[in-house]
């Protein structure tokens, strides 16, 4: 089959490669139709490369039709359409009973003492082959897949597998009061969901906050207000300026590890990029390398007493926070992978034919899996208006 993988730092390439296999009696095999790049993809074409072993087969927001499946596997079957979520959990241990999928116990990758695996991403959470492929093998089909109806374009289901239940849980996570504001930094395929799920579910004031003109333009478009943060010297000031001088009584951060500005973050980040990958590895879990300038900026926008959720990824063990501050704001701050199945049942009354979310508009741009090295660098250069681009085996 033909899989999108990963050959070192800015370069992925289609490859052939052989065909999964049922090799446990909770697989399923499943024939990809199509499947998101996301921004935490653009991680690994950057920053976690370290991570990475050449030829790893990339993706996390995969869907299509059941194949085959294992012996144990009986509520999906051949022919289903069905979603994969892209962390992989067995439904039945103790965190997956808490809802808690992220941090599955059967699936935990304990040896680097991390939460539990995830499709196409990292030695950190299993090196398991990913979605941007013709197939892929799903583990712990028995609980994970998620059966979607027949009729509407993938486009309907697709952002099932990350976008929209880690926007989901970014909300919830930031605690917004009824009729509260909340300021979402980064305005990418996370940020722009959870200001239309804020939105949706009550939040009276919905302030983005990005630089980038084309995701500016689709979030006011949506009836978002929005600051170019390259107009404001201050964010945090201008943030209070909008919400009666106190700031936004909530804050999420949907940006992570990548944010512009912050030079000592973007030099470890080259300097991680320039060393042998099994020092670079030791850099990036020992030591303070991500561009904090976002999550600097959320704890200075933030009201006192509010909340700050992050579902934007940092990778450095030793990042300095201003913990004083923190303290002092009486901030509260919630973070983590989405449970993506947690959240399912609440979202999927959301994709009936009303599209409440907008998801059938949600992608910039659809492309055969062939163009996948060029979809990768338009993306990550913010090029052509790309803000989600899905990929069609």
């Amino acid at each position: 089959m033909k899989a999108v993988a990963w050959h070192g730092k800015r370069d992925v390439r289609v490859d052939n490669v052989p065909d999964p296999i049922i090799e446990e009696p909770t697989d399923a095999i499943v024939r990809i139709t199509s499947s998101g790049i996301c921004g935490s993809d653009l991680h690994l074409y950057e920053v976690l490369g370290p991570f990475m072993g050449e030829g790893d087969i990339l993706g996390h927001e995969p869907m299509g039709i059941v194949e085959e499946v294992g012996s144990e596997v009986t509520h999906i079957s051949a022919g289903d359409r069905v979603v994969i979520p892209f962390n992989i959990s067995c439904g039945h241990c103790f965190m997956c009973d808490h809802g808690l999928q992220s941090q599955c116990e059967t699936t935990q990758v304990r040896e680097q003492d991390k939460g539990a695996a995830l499709f196409g991403y990292t030695k950190l959470y299993g090196q398991v082959p990913g979605g941007q492929a013709e197939f892929l093998r799903v583990p712990q089909a028995h609980y994970g897949p998620i059966k979607v109806p027949e009729g509407p374009p993938d486009d309907r289901f697709v952002y099932l597998s990350d976008v929209l239940p880690t926007a989901w849980q970014a909300v919830e996570y930031a605690n917004i009061p009824d009729g509260g504001s909340v300021a979402v930094f980064g305005l990418g395929p996370i940020g722009d969901m959870c200001t239309r799920i804020a939105k949706h579910r009550g939040a009276g004031q919905v302030i983005g906050i990005d630089l980038v003109p084309e995701r500016i333009m689709r979030a006011r478009e949506n009836g978002i207000e929005v600051l170019d943060i390259s107009d404001q010297d201050d964010i945090g000031e201008a943030l209070r300026s909008l919400t009666d001088g106190r700031g936004p009584d909530s804050v999420i951060d949907a940006v992570g590890m990548e944010a512009h500005g912050a030079p000592f973050g973007k030099a470890a980040q080259q300097i991680a990029g320039l060393i042998p990958d099994a020092i670079a590895a030791k850099l990036i879990e020992k030591a303070g390398v991500d561009r904090l300038s976002v999550i600097n900026a959320a704890i200075q926008s933030v009201r006192r007493g509010g909340t700050i959720s992050l579902s934007g990824v940092y990778g450095g063990q030793l990042d300095p926070l201003p913990m004083m501050d923190m303290f002092d704001k009486q901030i509260n701050l919630r973070m983590g992978q989405a449970n993506v199945r947690r959240w399912i049942d609440d979202i999927m009354p959301l994709l009936s034919d009303d599209d409440v979310l907008g998801v059938d508009g949600f992608a910039t741009h659809r492309l055969p899996l062939d163009s996948a090295p060029e979809a990768y660098e338009t993306f990550q250069k913010k090029q052509d208006g790309a803000i989600k681009i899905l990929l069609q085996p």
